[in-house]
């Protein structure tokens, strides 16, 4: 069973259709954390932040916690300084912010459940108190049309230091709620609220469905009291004691790893046995001490034509170890030069025959490249992202044209191995590994003899069309 089928099985076993909404707070509901707080820092940071409005800022967050002031007012204190800026400015601080820093921390377990609802065809929509430069980064990742929220006043595309009332606080959420519920002929009675705050009873109680999620003390008090289902979310945010020792499992694995290649190396005296043997019992138990549940579809692509170039789109460090599991034996790798000089792994890699560019300069990338060519061209397949660098989100990058010329020049097929939830088990900066089911899977070898400088984008991209097919992206 997935790890959240149990979760979105009342989704899925229910009503579907547009009558039915499902509205998601946004903070510590869809990510572990407080986008304002995010804001705030990057603002600060950047020193895009005046120290009057630094001031004003904390002020009346200090009012509105004592409550000295209501959260209209403190809005009103905390925006005043905004007055003569342009919005441009804060729609760009909020994309570096969602990239930076909020699309890490969305709980995967949420976005099964809004992908849950949206399968179902409800009308989804993000109720949130922050402003859209905060939440409408995390509605376009979501794909969630609907964002109600608190805004501020715009007049020729500069800010007039005025917030629009209502505010999308308390009763206000309410009110947006119910004025969604008109525009878009919702039901009320079968709609769904996911929330963490007990600010928000006005519109948990409007509702037929309130999800209480990950709730604050009072809003727990009020969920048992009222026989609320409650759902606790622990994908992000704190680790337990059980995700900290399964990451220190996944590191200590590759040693006992490393010295069996080692060993069946000596014994058949073969540089390649020693490196089939460490990656493929590395890559077993990494995963399975991990808890990581792997599911291949189209295995037998992986297999059908060696040697060849598999490529994979890159969401997490993880991925090494999951290209290890699938493929096995007999392979090589391109990394980013930074990796040799990595202690442990930098060694590792480079006994392995694994290809370090430089991806700052072009010319030494693609001369680099060429002991990755002769690998090919000796029989050992070779791995790549052609995507470069990894991503803080699900959407899929563009891809480079490295791998492509490779499998060119070696006269070698091009295998696509697409990645689905691998974000959820370590995203980007993440250095704790956590449970989840990953799926894998493997599009049949592509030919490559009919590629030419000329036709290589269109080749490219037609590559690239079926990942985002398998992934449901535009």
């Amino acid at each position: 069973m997935s790890l959240h089928q149990r979760l979105t099985e009342e989704i899925r076993s229910g009503p579907s259709g547009p009558k039915i909404g499902a509205f998601f707070d946004l903070d510590q509901t869809l990510l572990a954390g407080f986008s304002a707080t995010a804001f705030f820092r990057e603002r600060f940071m950047s020193g895009r932040m005046a120290p009057r409005e630094m001031a004003e800022s904390l002020l009346g967050t200090l009012s509105f916690a004592v409550g000295r002031t209501g959260f209209s007012g403190m809005m009103s204190a905390t925006t005043a300084a905004y007055r003569g800026l342009a919005e441009t400015a804060l729609i760009e601080v909020g994309e570096e912010v969602f990239t930076k820093h909020l699309a890490t921390q969305i709980y995967p377990e949420s976005r099964a459940l809004v992908e849950a609802h949206q399968a179902a065809g409800h009308t989804v929509a993000i109720v949130s108190s922050a402003t859209p430069y905060q939440v409408e980064p995390m509605a376009r990742e979501f794909g969630i049309d609907h964002v109600l929220c608190t805004r501020l006043e715009v007049k020729d595309g500069v800010f007039t230091g005025e917030v629009l009332h209502p505010t999308c606080w308390g009763e206000g959420k309410a009110d947006a709620g119910r004025q969604l519920a008109a525009d878009h002929d919702l039901d009320l009675e079968e709609c769904y609220f996911y929330t963490d705050s007990h600010e928000d009873l006005p519109l948990l109680e409007i509702v037929g469905k309130p999800r209480p999620t990950n709730p604050s003390r009072e809003l727990a008090q009020i969920a048992k009291e009222r026989r609320w289902p409650v759902r606790r979310f622990t994908s992000r945010g704190q680790p337990s004691a059980g995700d900290l020792v399964r990451t220190g499992l996944v590191y200590a694995s590759l040693f006992p790893s490393v010295i069996a290649g080692a060993a069946a190396g000596l014994i058949n005296g073969s540089q390649r046995e020693a490196v089939n043997v460490a990656g493929s019992l590395w890559g077993d138990l990494a995963t399975s001490l991990a808890g990581i549940d792997l599911r291949v579809e189209g295995e037998e692509h992986l297999w059908s034509h060696r040697p060849a170039v598999f490529i994979f789109n890159h969401q997490s460090a993880l991925d090494a170890v999951l290209m290890v599991k699938l493929l096995r034996r007999d392979m090589t790798g391109v990394g980013k030069i930074e990796l040799r000089n990595n202690p442990i792994f930098g060694p590792l890699f480079a006994g392995a025959g694994v290809v370090f560019v430089d991806r700052a300069d072009t010319q030494k990338a693609v001369d680099a490249l060429k002991p990755a060519v002769d690998a090919l061209r000796e029989g050992r397949s070779l791995v790549i992202a052609p995507e470069g660098t990894r991503s803080t989100t699900t959407r899929l990058g563009r891809f480079k044209k490295g791998a492509f010329h490779m499998a060119m020049q070696a006269g070698v097929p091009i295998v696509p191995v697409v990645f689905r939830n691998v974000l959820d088990a370590m995203p980007k900066a993440a250095s704790i590994v956590r449970p989840a089911t990953i799926e894998a899977v493997v599009l049949p070898p592509v030919d490559t003899s009919n590629f030419t400088r000329e036709n290589l984008d269109d080749e490219i991209a037609e590559i690239r069309q079926s990942y985002l097919e398998v992934l449901d992206q535009d």
